[in-house]
Parts: structure tokens; C-alpha cells; sequence
């Protein structure tokens, strides 16, 4: 090697007691050397090419369900006619393997797939935001990656949970994947273990790809976001319609939207509507009576849209909140819910739950 090259390695050698000093001159590759260099594995062409400012403007994103087949594989068919269906009713976005889709019990590489496809069979007509994120820095880099690699509009990114980090390990953590393209930010404390306070917030705003927040802490937070000029969702639907009229937040990323999504565009775009909003609510309070996504799944497969088939560890709700949902849909219609069939109580025996798949 040429004399010329600075030395940066040196070995030491252990012989009959002697330590002898050998150095060698060897330099890695440019890329290996530069600090903090990043090359996204993304393509420059410009199909699905998608702007933080085109997020910012979407009203209505539903947090799309995954259905699947009785052996606990993912049901495309019936997924993509959930999507169609939420195309039709008016629904801007979609999040893909988020909470409601049950991201948590995916492979990354189901989850990439699920990505791509929605990409691939409905990018042109909505908007496709993939969960790509964790609470490993690592997996969320990787997924994200991939995630846009495949085409999908913006990526979805929670705070580490569990192993909760600093709050200058919270920035470090969101600024790994910020410069990859547009992003949403999703604060929901009952889950992770911890708020992302308004001041990450505003430090992560200096980035371009910001697209917003997903906040779940309440009308307050949302407040004081939107009067300093910040994009906000409101992820809790008994809450969104005051976000949206009251507060100054863009609208709402939903799971009601699933079940309803013609009305919950209503709520979003026809203006301050307290009597369809309170029409909702105990839609709404039945959903969440316990934890998402076990009363969606379990509504659905009433609609006879989806198989009855749940990955565990959610199981359907009791006999007796699955007839009180056959009341609620009585009283809001049926007409305003997806689907075509009757509403149905379903027998305890008419589920599957899926444990390996």
C-alpha cells in the first residue's frame, strides 16, 4: 500500500513474552468513514411521490382493519374491499398495520407486503400511510425504509414504548427517520407508558417532512399545537368532532371510520354538527368499551364483512355487547353502515382464534 496513506490501524503481536508493535495502513471505504452518513434505500421516481404538505391537508385517515382468512393468514380479499369501500364513502387516508390493524402482530415482512400492496391496488385513489414505526430505532429505520421503498405516501411513527427513553433519546429516535419522507407523529400515552411533550414536538418541527401529530392527550394539547401553526389529527374519535370545529385540528384519524365512514366524513367536512356527533357517541363508547381493535374486529364480522377470525391474544366480545351492537346499528341504520348483510348476533362457536399462524 502507498506510504502515503495515514495509518490508522495498529496491532500488537504476543511472542515468547515480547510484545512487539506491528502497524498497518489501511483505509476503509469513503462511505465507512464519513459520520452520520445516511443513503435511504429509496427510488427518485416520482409515481407516488408524496409532499408533507399534501398530508397535511387530508381530513378523514381511517386506521383500516386487517381481516383474516381462518388460518390466521391476511384476507386480501377482503381487506381490499374494505378499502373500496372506504374510497367510496369519501375517506381520504388509510393506516396501514397501525394499532387497529394490528401491526403488533405482524412480521415486518407481512406488514411491508400489506404496504406495498394497498400501494399497489389503491394508491392512486388515497392516501397509503404505512406504521412503520417501533420502539427499536433500528426496526423503525429498516421498516421505514422499505415502507417508502415500496411506495407507501408518509410513515407513521410512535414513541418507544416499554423500554421508554430520554426525552433527548425521544428526538434521536424520531430524527432517524424524519429525513426519510413525510411523517406523522403519534402521541398516545395509554399505550406507550409516555406523553411526547409539546417541546419534542416543536424541535421535530424544524424538520420539512413533518407532516403532523396523531394526538390522543386531548382537545387542550390539540389547542396548543393548531395556534402555533401545527397539523393535527385527533386520535380520539368521542373527541374528534370538537378537535376538528372547536379546536383547529385538520380532522380526525379514525377507527369508527371503519364501521361508518360516510357519517364520519360528514362529521369532518359538513361543518359543527353536535347532533350527528352525539348520533355517534354510543357507537363510539361501545368501541371502546375495550381495548381497539376487539369490538372492531368483533362488529365487522357481525356485518358479515370479515371472517369471524381473530388473531390472539384478542378474542370477540361477549354475547351480550354483540347484541347491544345489533341495537346501535338498528338506531344509527344500517344504511350508514358497510357491508350488505343483515347485522348478526353470531354464536360464541362461530369465531376463530388463531394462535400460530
Amino acid at each position: 500500500m502507498s506510504s502515503s496513506i495515514t495509518s490508522c490501524c495498529h496491532f500488537y503481536v504476543e511472542r515468547a513474552g515480547t510484545t512487539n508493535r506491528r502497524t498497518a495502513t489501511w483505509k476503509s471505504p469513503r462511505a465507512a468513514v464519513i459520520p452520520c452518513i445516511h443513503l435511504p434505500m429509496r427510488s427518485n421516481e416520482v409515481k407516488n411521490r408524496t409532499f408533507a404538505e399534501d398530508i397535511k391537508k387530508l381530513r378523514l385517515i381511517t386506521a383500516i382493519k386487517t381481516p383474516y382468512l381462518p388460518d390466521g393468514r391476511f384476507d386480501l380479499e377482503a381487506y381490499d374491499a374494505l378499502v373500496n369501500l372506504q374510497i367510496e364513502n369519501g375517506v381520504e387516508g388509510v393506516i396501514v398495520g397501525g394499532t387497529t390493524g394490528e401491526g403488533q402482530l405482524m412480521s415486518w415482512d407481512e406488514h411491508i407486503m400489506l404496504i406495498g400492496h394497498t400501494i399497489n391496488c389503491f394508491g392512486g385513489s388515497i392516501k397509503v400511510i404505512g406504521n412503520t414505526g417501533s420502539n427499536s430505532t433500528r426496526e423503525a429505520i429498516h421498516a421505514t425504509e422499505q415502507g417508502f421503498a415500496v411506495g407507501m405516501h408518509a410513515a407513521l411513527h410512535i414513541n418507544p414504548y416499554y423500554g421508554k427513553t430520554s426525552i433527548e433519546g425521544l428526538i434521536s429516535h424520531f430524527d432517524s427517520v424524519l429525513h426519510m419522507g413525510p411523517t406523522i407523529i403519534y402521541n398516545v400515552p395509554s399505550r406507550t407508558g409516555q406523553d411526547i411533550l409539546p417541546h419534542v414536538i416543536q424541535t421535530l418541527a424544524k424538520s420539512p417532512n413533518l407532516a403532523g401529530v396523531k394526538e390522543c392527550v386531548g382537545n387542550d394539547r390539540v389547542e396548543q399545537y393548531t395556534i402555533n401553526g401545527l397539523v393535527v389529527w385527533s386520535g380520539n374519535d368521542d373527541e374528534c368532532h370538537d378537535s376538528r370545529w372547536n379546536h383547529g385540528a385538520t380532522g380526525v384519524i379514525s377507527v369508527t371510520s371503519n364501521l361508518v365512514p360516510g357519517l364520519m366524513r360528514e362529521l369532518m367536512f359538513g361543518g359543527n354538527n353536535p347532533v350527528l356527533n352525539s348520533k355517534l357517541m354510543p357507537l363510539v363508547e361501545w368501541l371502546f368499551h375495550e381495548p381497539n381493535p376487539i369490538a372492531l374486529n368483533t362488529a365487522l364480522a357481525q356485518l358479515g364483512v370479515v371472517r369471524p377470525v381473530f388473531r390472539l391474544p384478542y378474542v370477540p366480545l361477549t354475547k351480550a355487547k354483540r347484541e347491544e351492537f345489533v341495537k346501535i346499528v338498528e338506531k344509527i341504520g344500517r344504511e350508514n353502515f358497510i357491508g350488505e348483510r343483515d347485522v348478526q348476533v353470531l354464536d360464541d362457536n362461530d369465531f376463530f382464534l388463531v394462535g400460530r399462524y
